[in-house]
């Protein structure tokens, strides 16, 4: 039986590369049939356990938070604020490449609380305005706000969906972002990494000598409450994450209950104040689906190759190639994350790391096995940023120019991505050592 899904498992992951259109079917299927061959294998006394076992593996409060965000930035994006806020930064600058670099800087900031590709969606047409008026070609600014957008995800718990993940694996809390066990945390590991990063993007990007900003309006708000309620709602994590909590299921999810009753109260105020609703049915039309089908499914996938063994049997592999020290093995987990998540969704690969390294830290007793938890994390979010197919926002951005014109090679977009990426990366895997490993 090990077997058998040991090969349906690394079939998933084929699929999941092959056809990315339809993971979500790919992941539900999947989990549906590894399900099934266990249920029926099993001895018949342990067939319930078992079951019981794969369900539990669901992570009921990292879906509850991804579908909250997903409703709730969609009505702050359309509130214009986020498109407010760059115009903003664009009037204080002083040239084409400060506004660009402001924009980028920007971009990673509010992917700290956002979806990478809504970041990019708000951000992109207010960089191309910028390129029309003043005749810059717009292939590397957008590709600094792609690859900006995507460095931050980690900062915090609700920044992108690993992180989610994560936060849900080891019940951290909002606040442990910032200070973990007394330590500095995983949100200043990555500002840090940003602002080096930043530097040498400054460096690497066209000077645009000679040319002047164009004119640029604020664009209006339309309503302010979306951000109220975002704020509100980030002050409720943190507050939550030192007020203890006695009932067990409900401190399982309560990031998940905050998040998702910001969401419907967003939901209800707008339907109060247009009557229409419009911009709620668009949010609910809008949901990633996709995503959320391929967790629920990764979800189970994982239960299914947890309850037969396999994750044990990878963490061995992982122990073995790192021959018990702990720095060899977090070297290799970071950079092998970075390699990975280059090519492939880092959703599926976090989600199948997560348990691997529960195993891990069990079979070495390192001392604070929560380095070897961000070092693939960090490795895993900012190895999408290295290839155009890395991350689904490097993807969009890419899409947005082709539509004005612009093909990409894979080849420019490195020009820009690797050195930023590789300066990020290495900064990012000293500090969590510093912070963590010693």
């Amino acid at each position: 039986m090990k077997i058998a899904i040991g090969v349906l498992f690394i079939i998933t992951y084929v699929l999941l590369l092959a056809l990315p259109k339809i993971k979500g079917f790919i992941s539900i299927g999947m989990a549906a049939i590894m399900t099934i061959i266990i249920v029926s294998l099993i001895q018949t006394t342990t067939r319930l356990d078992a079951f019981l076992t794969i369900v539990d593996s669901i992570q009921w409060n990292a879906l509850m938070v991804i579908i909250g965000m997903m409703g709730l930035i969609e009505i702050f994006t359309k509130s214009g604020m986020p498109a407010y806020l760059a115009d903003s930064l664009v009037l204080h600058s002083k040239s084409p490449k400060m506004a660009i670099l402001l924009l980028a800087i920007f971009a990673g900031l509010i992917s700290a609380i956002t979806d990478n590709v809504a970041t990019v969606l708000m951000v992109v047409p207010i960089a191309l305005n910028i390129c029309k008026k003043t005749n810059i070609n717009p292939i590397a600014p957008i590709i600094a706000i792609s690859i900006s957008a995507n460095l931050q995800g980690a900062a915090t718990l609700v920044g992108d969906t690993t992180c989610i993940m994560l936060a849900n694996h080891l019940n951290l809390s909002f606040s442990d972002f910032f200070f973990y066990q007394g330590r500095t945390g995983l949100f200043f590991v990555v500002e840090i990494s940003a602002i080096i990063a930043t530097v040498v993007l400054g460096l690497i990007l066209p000077k645009y000598k000679g040319l002047k900003l164009p004119e640029i309006e604020r664009t209006k708000v339309n309503y302010y409450y979306p951000t109220i309620i975002l704020l509100v709602m980030l002050a409720l994590l943190i507050a939550f994450s030192f007020i203890p909590i006695q009932n067990e299921v409900l401190e399982s999810l309560i990031q998940g209950i905050i998040v998702m009753a910001s969401m419907i109260v967003c939901f209800i105020i707008n339907l109060i104040k247009t009557k229409s609703g419009n911009d709620t049915k668009d949010a609910v039309k809008n949901f990633d689906y996709t995503t959320i089908l391929l967790l629920f499914g990764l979800f189970i996938i994982i239960g299914c190759v947890n309850t037969v063994g396999l994750i044990d049997d990878i963490g061995n592999v992982f122990v073995k190639m790192s021959g018990g020290n702990p720095f060899a093995l977090y070297t290799i987990l970071v950079f092998g994350s970075v390699l990975i998540s280059a090519f492939i969704d880092n959703i599926p690969y976090v989600a199948t790391m997560l348990p691997v390294i529960s195993n891990i830290a069990v079979t070495m007793e390192f001392a604070n096995p929560i380095v070897f938890y961000f070092g693939m994390l960090s490795g895993a979010t900012l190895g999408g940023n290295i290839t155009p197919i890395g991350a689904s926002a490097n993807i969009t951005s890419l899409g947005i120019l082709q539509k004005e014109g612009h093909i990409v090679k894979p080849f420019t977009f490195m020009k820009y991505s690797i050195p930023f990426t590789l300066t990020a990366v290495l900064c990012g895997y000293g500090l969590v050592w510093l912070f963590f490993g010693i």
